[in-house]
């Protein structure tokens, strides 16, 4: 794609010098270790939502229909909030025992999870135990999940050229995208395929026992991996930190806020853009759920197409150009597309929603390269995973009650576009507050 002397280049941190104090690994190597893990760990956080309706009807207390949904519902957002613990703990692994082992341990956990998920009996057999089994093993995919986003940037990016960070970083952030997609297509073909009773007595449970396969080949790839030069150099000189989480809020706290901000319209946005926005259709639109469903797929294909180009673009021009051209579009459109959205034709529909989307994955392709090249190496797994995960906890996962709240409030069908553009401005107002960082060689301490 960028020719043999760019993408597969062995990875080091400087633009022409060597990777650091060991044999440096094949680019290939570094970015498949990552982007599997990613995959791996969206989809299997996401199949959980895309089951909702059949998980409600299993684990939860038949009779009350919408009781039982907003159970699932609740278990789902939990998840969220847990990301938060889950990050502190993974971070304070990979900043004081390497990246490789946190990595290691979350695609781990997150496939010991979802394999409980598909085995474990349903309500009607074990009863009110069932639900708390299903609402423990989701709390340990929340939790593995917060160490997974923000470490394999940090895998990713310490062993990139300088010149190609933000490309590579991007591709990392496509797992995230490919997941979800992977996961809204597997459910989609089991419901497409097989019955309802069919799917209600046994066929649930495949969607996630097929995790495990990935899963296990993805634990695979990053067992046989080597660690970053950056972390390879600090371990070398005994410089990793005793506690990584205190030395981040004492000489980065100001960092790890600016990736709070950064981050609102790549997790509120998204979600608003992706998850919400295929309900938005059926509920404001008048679509078919098919529609829907085919509109969101199309989205996020387009969105795994657009972050490298975004990253190249973040490369070749500057993180603040790109961070503001997403950030401003996301602003000025937000209303507008939802217009297209709520009152237009299927086509126009469609249109909409793969115009945000496309907005939101213009930022992620310049964001994480833009937090990693904030922090210095022995806090930079922390510091990615808190910023990330106390954005994910406050704007992500809260995002789709929020604008179904805020229709309700108001009768108005537009009101989502506030809380898009919102988010959007949040973001677009921090990209002020930061340094251009493009072509900078990332720091040791």
């Amino acid at each position: 794609m960028f020719g043999t002397d760019t993408m597969t280049d062995r990875a080091d941190n400087t633009p022409h010098g060597p990777a650091g104090p060991s044999t440096p690994q094949s680019t290939v190597k570094v970015i498949r270790a990552a982007v599997v893990g990613t995959i791996v760990e969206y989809y299997d956080f996401g199949i959980y939502g895309y089951m909702a309706t059949t998980i409600a009807a299993l684990f939860f207390v038949q009779g009350d229909d919408t009781a039982a949904l907003l159970g699932t519902f609740a278990a789902f957002a939990v998840a969220f909030f847990l990301r938060v613990p889950g990050g502190i703990v993974f971070g304070h692994i990979g900043d004081k025992y390497g990246r490789k082992r946190a990595l290691s341990w979350t695609i781990l956990l997150m496939v010991i999870a979802t394999a409980a998920m598909g085995l474990m009996p349903t309500y009607a057999t074990l009863g009110i135990w069932a639900t708390t089994i299903l609402v423990l093993a989701r709390c340990v995919q929340g939790f593995a999940a917060g160490g997974e986003l923000g470490g394999a940037n940090a895998f990713v990016s310490e062993s990139a050229p300088a010149r190609w960070r933000a490309t590579q970083t991007s591709m990392v952030n496509s797992g995230t995208y490919l997941g979800s997609l992977a996961a809204s297509l597997v459910a989609l073909a089991l419901t497409s395929t097989l019955s309802e009773d069919q799917v209600l007595e046994w066929a649930w449970r495949i969607p996630f026992l097929l995790s495990v396969v990935i899963g296990l080949v993805g634990v695979w790839i990053r067992n046989h991996m080597e660690d970053t030069p950056q972390f390879q150099e600090l371990a070398d000189k005994g410089e990793t930190k005793k506690l990584p989480l205190r030395d981040l809020l004492s000489t980065s706290g100001g960092a790890v806020l600016k990736i709070v901000l950064l981050g609102a319209l790549i997790t509120g946005g998204y979600y608003i853009a992706s998850v919400y926005a295929a309900t938005y259709l059926q509920t404001a639109g008048g679509h078919s759920s098919s529609m829907a469903f085919l509109s969101t797929s199309l989205a996020l294909v387009l969105g795994v197409i657009t972050l490298p180009i975004a990253g190249y673009a973040a490369d070749r021009f500057g993180r603040k150009p790109v961070l503001f051209g997403g950030s401003a579009a996301a602003a000025i459109l937000g209303v507008p597309v939802f217009m297209m959205m709520s009152t237009g034709p299927a086509w126009q529909a469609v249109l909409g929603q793969s115009v945000l989307f496309i907005a939101v994955s213009v930022v992620n392709g310049a964001s994480y390269v833009t937090y990693v090249e904030m922090l210095k190496a022995s806090v930079r797994y922390s510091g990615l995973a808190l910023g990330n995960n106390i954005t994910n906890m406050m704007l992500g996962g809260t995002a789709p009650f929020i604008a179904t709240w805020l229709i309700d409030l108001t009768g108005n069908n537009l009101a989502p576009a506030g809380y898009f553009v919102f988010c959007a401005l949040l973001t677009l107002g921090t990209v002020f507050t930061v340094k251009e960082t493009k072509g900078i060689e990332l720091r040791v301490d």
